[in-house]
């Protein structure tokens, strides 16, 4: 068991009816021992009033959490009663009335315990035979009031630590859900550019296949091996993203960067799109969250070129720039006017691809006029990369 875990248990166990209880039974063991253990000049007992009042006037300090301005007004009434007899032993019932005016002092609100205060050491300057004793009661008064201030000090204290610790769990467990989602989000997005690309390619390769089986078997078997290779792809991405969820620290293969997206643009080809890859300028290194976005930016753009535009052809151009990269992937079908499915999240996704990198993205016609669909996106590489190594 951990240390602050032990002193939140002390601290409960200091604070519960129990513990009340033993410390006014300490206190009128203590207030009644003078009666137990000396005698009167005569060799006689003392007389049993000096009991009834030492242990009532220590007992109430049981309750003194419950109700400390009673207790404290019933210690100091009942004490007050200890010298109605002649035949008892000569002491001070002190012990009760200091302990509950500390829990006055802890407990109350301000003005209420420096009003009882103040009446407790005025009560006890008119009611005290001498000046000594006088002073010892307001010494000892004041030292039972401040220590009860210390005590609600401390109490104030632990109780801050012990919201703020629940406050900081309560928002580890908060962050560590959104960090969830948020993964959670990336690997739906990435499934489904997986899923919709290749079972897209899958598709138009099955249709080209089943129509020149009879009369190009050779171009038929090219289709259906072109079927099989795009399976295993699939397969090999999503078993990577299926490693995340069942194995956090296990090795994983790694995820597709904008190296491979020449690779890509040649496999669209084996669907009946015509699709080339062109690249301008020096490639430079991209932070890994990059790569994947502009790999799968151009995935997500190829797969609505071969469902939904009839484009005959498309093209793939990465432009590096000194401070970032642009992609721009455009295709010859039918433009803004084809339709996308309704409810369908890939264009979206996209964008939230492109912003999760500090870039932007956008898709419409193509932007020289031409017949056709662009989707395009800016990725600040240099300024990502400036960052991470500051």
């Amino acid at each position: 068991m951990s240390v602050p875990s032990l002193l939140v248990r002390a601290r409960r166990l200091a604070g519960s009816p129990w513990a009340d209880a033993a410390l006014a039974l300490v206190l009128a063991a203590a207030q009644t021992a003078p009666l137990l253990f000396r005698s009167d000049v005569s060799g006689q007992p003392w007389h049993w009033w000096g009991y009834v009042v030492a242990i009532g006037a220590s007992l109430p300090v049981a309750a003194r959490r419950r109700a400390p301005v009673t207790v404290l007004v019933v210690c100091i009434t009942v004490g007050s009663l200890y010298d109605l007899v002649d035949v008892v032993a000569p002491q001070p019932l002190w012990y009760g009335v200091l302990v509950a005016l500390y829990g006055v002092a802890s407990l109350c609100s301000a003005k209420t315990r420096l009003t009882i205060f103040t009446l407790v050491c005025g009560i006890g300057l008119l009611t005290v035979g001498s000046a000594d004793t006088a002073a010892r009661g307001i010494v000892m008064y004041a030292a039972a009031y401040a220590l009860g201030r210390a005590a609600a000090g401390r109490r104030a204290q632990a109780e801050a630590l012990e919201e703020r610790a629940a406050r900081l769990e309560r928002d580890r467990r908060v962050d560590a859900e959104r960090a969830a989602e948020r993964e959670r989000a990336r690997i739906a997005r990435d499934m489904h550019d997986v899923l919709a690309h290749s079972i897209s390619l899958m598709v138009v390769q099955a249709e080209a296949g089943a129509a020149v089986v009879e009369r190009a078997p050779a171009r038929a078997a090219d289709a259906f091996e072109a079927i099989a290779g795009t399976g295993r792809d699939a397969l090999d991405q999503l078993r990577r993203m299926l490693s995340v969820l069942k194995d956090a620290d296990g090795t994983r293969a790694p995820q597709p960067t904008v190296a491979d997206v020449p690779a890509l643009a040649a496999q669209v080809n084996g669907a009946g799109l015509a699709a080339v890859c062109v690249v301008e300028g020096e490639p430079r290194a991209l932070p890994a969250d990059c790569g994947v976005a502009a790999y799968r930016i151009v995935q997500e753009a190829l797969t609505n070129a071969v469902k939904h535009s009839g484009a005959a052809s498309a093209e793939v151009r990465l432009h590096w720039h000194a401070d970032g990269l642009d992609l721009r992937i455009t295709d010859d079908g039918r433009g803004a006017a084809h339709a996308l499915p309704s409810g369908g999240h890939g264009l979206i996704g996209v964008r939230e691809r492109a912003a999760a990198c500090g870039g932007t993205a956008k898709a419409g016609p193509r932007s020289d006029g031409l017949p056709g669909f662009e989707v395009s996106a800016r990725l600040p590489v240099a300024a990502r990369l400036e960052g991470s190594a500051a």
